[in-house]
This record gives structure tokens, sequence and C-alpha cells, in this order.
């Protein structure tokens, strides 16, 4: 789940006590608006789209206004805007009002797991309001940090000095940027990105960090996100129909993640563990209808729902069901194969059988038994099969799984349906 805008992030915010413009829904009143231009002299007009909704600005999709008449326009032109990014199109779903806030510079800051230093790691810079991939090496800085101890005022500090920032911006920045620590470790957050932080002039001429758009990302298997009370469709408008269904599934033990790759994809991969996702996603290319990641040690009731909802969309298109994941550490194999298994023995009774090509590839504890049952299932069925052990190079099992939906294409599944007795 992902949030990006002031909407939910002025709340967000306010947990910690982190200095935010002033927002208003898109329930404002005009009266409540009227008021918000007279404070700040000028309002922001911002679409509000489910998830993680990047470039809005450079296109287009942001309105200002200096009177209520202006404001109402920019309302009505963005309430229901589309917006295409990342080959995907968006709707939104109403508008913010959003204060301006005067500054003498902009900054921008983030925290995340940084996979290279193994550790949460902040990335700052005094030189806000411009994409930060546009910034020379010089100009940002990224910093990795101890959890244990947390983000601490001299890891701010350094990093400002380090790349030259002014002394006036420095103390206001190690007394605030703290804080962000708090709300990113405590509520289930794996990103956490202020961009622009506006350096307002307070009535002392103190600058004073004002967050002026709110991003971040969370780990939906974390149950401390639940303590935020964000609401529970709130990243569900790009999903479709599967991905809502398997998604509905996740809980506290086990994985339940997948992604819609093609929809007129040949070979449906239900992957174990991210590394393996990774692998076989990259390799698989377009011949993949979806992504996914099943690990976790799911007990067997939740595998056999997970196998039923993916059996009921992608079996009829399937060529190759590939089964495929590392060593196991702690999922019991012959758990999750078994239900996998009788899930795909009640698909074919529900929904008749068809031609399919099933290549497994997996380790871990109980993997002979586990392997027993889904080959007796399978030869119950009269699908064929190949099936690997942990000794196998997942990259050569993916390449057999390739080569198996090549010669399904080519004639082989006219011979297993035959084999099979399926009527052409």
């Amino acid at each position: 789940m992902n949030i990006t805008g002031m909407r939910h992030g002025a709340k967000l915010l306010d947990i910690v006590g982190f200095p935010r413009s002033e927002v208003l829904g898109p329930e404002a009143s005009d009266q409540e608006i009227k008021g918000l231009i007279e404070r700040c002299g000028e309002v922001f007009v911002k679409p509000i789209f489910k998830g993680g909704v990047g470039k809005k600005g450079k296109s287009g999709l942001l309105g200002r206004a200096k009177d209520l008449s202006s404001a109402m326009k920019e309302k009505e032109r963005l309430y229901f805007a589309e917006h295409f990014h990342n080959n995907t199109l968006s709707k939104a779903e109403g508008v913010t009002f959003e204060g301006a806030v005067p500054a003498a510079c902009e900054v921008y800051f983030s925290i995340t797991d940084n996979t290279e230093f193994r550790a949460p790691t902040i990335t700052i810079t005094h030189h806000g309001g411009v994409d930060i991939e546009e910034l020379p090496p010089e100009k940002i800085t990224s910093i990795p940090f101890d959890p244990l101890t947390g983000l601490k005022g001299f890891v701010i500090s350094n990093a400002l000095k380090r790349l030259g920032a002014p002394s006036e911006l420095i103390s206001p920045l190690v007394q605030n940027l703290p804080k962000l620590w708090d709300l990113y470790h405590n509520y289930g957050m794996t990103t956490l990105e202020l961009n622009p932080i506006r350096m307002m002039p307070n009535k002392k001429g103190r600058l004073v960090p004002v967050a002026c758009d709110f991003k971040c990302g969370f780990d939906d298997d974390d149950p401390n996100v639940a303590r935020l009370g964000l609401p529970d469709d709130l990243d569900t408008s790009s999903y479709s129909d599967f991905e809502q269904e398997v998604n509905s599934l996740r809980t506290y033990q086990g994985q339940s993640d997948v992604f819609v790759i093609n929809e007129a994809g040949t070979i449906s991969a239900m992957t174990f563990g991210g590394g393996a996702n990774a692998l076989v996603t990259e390799l698989l290319g377009d011949a993949a209808t979806i992504s996914s990641d099943f690990g976790g040690n799911p007990p067997y009731a939740k595998m056999h729902d997970i196998s039923r909802i993916v059996y009921k969309y992608w079996l009829e298109q399937t060529n190759v069901l590939f089964i495929i994941g590392g060593k196991a550490n702690n999922t019991d194999i012959y758990e999750t194969f078994r239900a996998m298994a009788d899930a795909l023995r009640d698909h074919f009774n529900t929904y008749g059988p068809q031609p399919l090509y099933v290549v497994v590839g997996r380790g871990g504890p109980n993997l002979i038994r586990g392997m027993g049952y889904m080959q007796d299932t399978l030869d119950s069925l009269g699908i064929p099969y190949q099936m690997f052990g942990f000794d196998s190079a997942m990259s050569e099992v993916v390449n057999y799984a390739q080569a198996a939906d090549d010669w399904m294409k080519n004639g082989g599944r006219e011979i297993v349906a035959k084999k099979m007795g399926i009527a052409g």
C-alpha cells in the first residue's frame, strides 16, 4: 500500500508533530476554502489518486488560485482528472486545497530500507524543487544509520555539512527531521518521502521546515499499519479483480503478493520467495501471466485458497503451470504442494480438464513427500510434468519452463489434449 499527497499525509505528520502545510479535503466548504486563501494568500489544488502516483505536476495536474472563483474552476478541472504514468492510467477521486507556504529554499528528505547498506538510509538535499535524479552527486547524499539507535540529530547535521548547507538550515532540520523516524519505524513503513519541505521564516526570522508533499509505502504484513486507521480501500483502485482477491488473503502468516504481468501470458508462475520472484519475473518476461511471492510458510487452507484463485483466473490460457522457489528454511513443502495439488484436482472437477504442462522446482523440508503427493495427483489427472530438486540451478529450471511453453505452442498442447482424452 502506498500513499501520495497531503490528504492522508497531513494526518500522519500530525502524529509526530512535524510542521506541514494547511490542507482541506474535497468536502471543504466555500467558506473554508476562502478562509484558507485569506490566511495563505494562495492555494494549490491537487487531484487525489489512490496509491503512489507520480509526475502529476509535470502533467499539468496542479492548480493554483488566489481567489475562490479560480479555486472552484481548478476543482472542476481536476476533480476527476486522469493521469497516465508508468504504463498505468489512474483516475482522480476528488481534490485537496493546500495553503501556499512562503520559503527561502526547499529541502528533499526520505527514509527507506537500503539493500546496499543493509540498513535504513536517509537521502537529503537542500537543493529541492527539482527531480532528485536530475541532481549531480555532489548536491545530494545518502547516509545509512543504525536502526537500534534510530535517526539522531547528528546524522542529519553531518549530512547537511557534507553538502555545504547554510548554517541557518541545519538547526531547524536537526530538530525536526528525527521525528520522521518515529513515524517510519513505529507504523510499518518501508519508505517515507517529503518533497518539498519548504523552509519558511517564522515571525522571529528563524526558518521552520514545513512539509508540502508526502509519500510513503507500507509493509502490509506489519500489524502496526492498522494503528493508523487508514481506509481499507486506500490503495486498491488500480488492482485487477485477481490481485484484489489474492491480496485479501494477506495474513501475519504467509505472503500473498501478486501482480499481473501480461493478461495474454502463457506461463503462470507460482513463486516462493522474493529472490525467486525477481529472477523468474525477469527471465520469463512477457510469457508470464503474473509475478508472485507466496513464501512465508502458508498453512494448507491459505495455500489452497491462493491456488484456487490463480487457477480460476489463469489456468484456461496457461500452457505451463510453473511452481518454483529456492531451498526453503521453514516452509513445509508437503503442505504447500498438497494444497496446490488438491486445488488443481478441484479445479478440473469444477471446470473440466484442460491441456497443461507442469514444471516444479523446489527445495526444503518434506520436499520428497511433497513432490510425491504432487506426482500422484498429476498422474491421476493425466498431466505431463517435470520436477527439479534443490540441486538444480533455478535459471536452468526457468529455461526448461520456457522450452515447455514453446513446445506447447507448437503442437504440444494438441498432443497433451489427445493424451488426456480432451475433445479438440
